[in-house]
């Protein structure tokens, strides 16, 4: 039986498309153009720095970062906020929680969108990231946090993800039960895989996962 529902964050809960587009500002490119090349990076399981790289070749992340914030101390940046929210999250997750199971946010962040997420105020019991926890997807030292901090046997747990290489896989791998959404690039991309049929249930929004867990039971 699902006890607790553990939620992925990035475009899960969160839309990526205004960071991205920061990003393209920042590179000096077509919003298009970049998100072209991360679909692109997405089809080929090519990292998503890649795509800074095809665009802009020699391009250091941590050091473009830097000067970023220097640049724009008080800006979003590549950060987020509630109003990049997804606009089924605060309703979804709060008829899963009256339902009765445990609901946990818990993704590859950094430290500052812990913050971020706990100011949206979500129904949710608990809210984690993988720079707070010192290892990332999909490590299964992970998974063994999720397990850990919700403080359910694996097989009590349905991971909800966008994408089969850091989500459903890991999370299956590590006695979960997996939940495959069909949101953003690698969304849509990896649920025309075969490798797909692996996970439980694949939904197209957040609103289809409670009569999934009703079957799951």
């Amino acid at each position: 039986m699902i006890k607790a529902v553990v939620f992925d964050v990035g475009e899960t809960l969160i839309s990526e498309a205004r960071i991205w587009s920061r990003w393209a500002g920042r590179l000096g490119v077509d919003p298009f153009t970049l998100m072209g090349a991360l679909g692109g990076m997405a089809a080929l399981d090519r990292p998503h720095s890649d795509a800074f790289e095809l665009v802009r070749p020699g391009f250091d992340p941590a050091r473009e970062e830097a000067a970023w914030e220097r640049d724009d101390p008080h800006g979003m940046r590549n950060t987020f906020d509630a109003d990049d929210l997804y606009p089924d999250v605060r309703g979804a997750l709060a008829a899963i929680r009256a339902a009765g199971h445990q609901v946990v946010i818990a993704g590859n962040q950094p430290e500052r969108a812990y913050d971020a997420l706990v100011a949206m105020d979500l129904p949710a019991d608990s809210v984690h990231t993988s720079d707070g926890w010192g290892v990332a997807k999909p490590e299964p030292g992970f998974f063994a946090k999720v397990a850990a901090v919700a403080g359910r046997e694996p097989a009590e747990i349905l991971y909800v993800g966008d994408r089969l290489d850091n989500d459903v896989l890991p999370a299956r791998a590590a006695g979960m039960r997996t939940a495959l959404l069909r949101r953003g690039p690698w969304g849509h991309l990896h649920a025309e895989r075969p490798q797909a049929a692996v996970a439980d249930v694949i939904v197209g929004d957040l609103h289809a996962l409670l009569p999934a867990l009703r079957l799951l039971a």
